[in-house]
């Protein structure tokens, strides 16, 4: 079983707050795997990493469009992408072959929400972030664009995949406990 970190928040601000620690972290090709059910917070997540990437251009769900890009800055200062995917559309694997990811993670960090339908087709290094509801229940249904909802407890689950992530686990555990703190 992969090393992985979990964080308990209570509101739409902190969930964001873990998101923009974890921002700091990232690198050029990094991909984000964003696994929970709707309303879970996913994009609610993504938001918080677009601003810790110095974004702030609106992040909206790119369900319908299946992918969004924005301009960002790296931790070190340079230029760094946000490629934002939503596959939950998406009828059978093959259709990931549009997405072109190879070209996204060589242009940036990429994000792709219900990233697990997909997993045979991605690179064995990423980060899976599992959101689930405060007690680990299943979502409500509620729109993922909108705000978490009235019951705002969250389970983050950031489980560690590959060597990339492996060797930046301290890293990545260091910045997260200092937003959660």
């Amino acid at each position: 079983m992969p090393a992985s970190l979990e964080f308990a928040t209570d509101q739409p601000s902190a969930t964001q707050a873990l998101a923009a620690a974890l921002a700091s972290t990232l690198r050029l090709g990094d991909l984000l795997v964003l696994a929970g059910d709707l309303g879970a917070g996913k994009t609610c997540f993504t938001q918080g990493l677009a601003r810790g990437l110095g974004i702030d251009d609106r992040v909206t769900s790119p369900t319908f469009t299946l992918a969004n890009r924005y301009q960002g800055t790296g931790g070190d200062g340079s230029p760094l992408e946000l490629n934002h995917l939503d596959v939950y559309r998406l009828d059978d694997i093959g259709e990931t072959l549009d997405l072109d990811l190879p070209e996204l993670l060589e242009s940036g960090v990429t994000v792709i929400e219900w990233g697990e339908q997909i997993d045979a087709a991605l690179p064995a290094d990423h980060l899976i972030v599992r959101i689930l509801h405060g007690d680990g229940s299943e979502g409500d249904g509620a729109d993922d664009d909108a705000a978490v909802g009235e019951d705002d407890d969250r389970t983050l689950r950031f489980e560690v995949g590959g060597p990339s992530w492996e060797a930046r686990l301290p890293t990545l555990r260091a910045a997260l406990e200092g937003a959660h703190s």
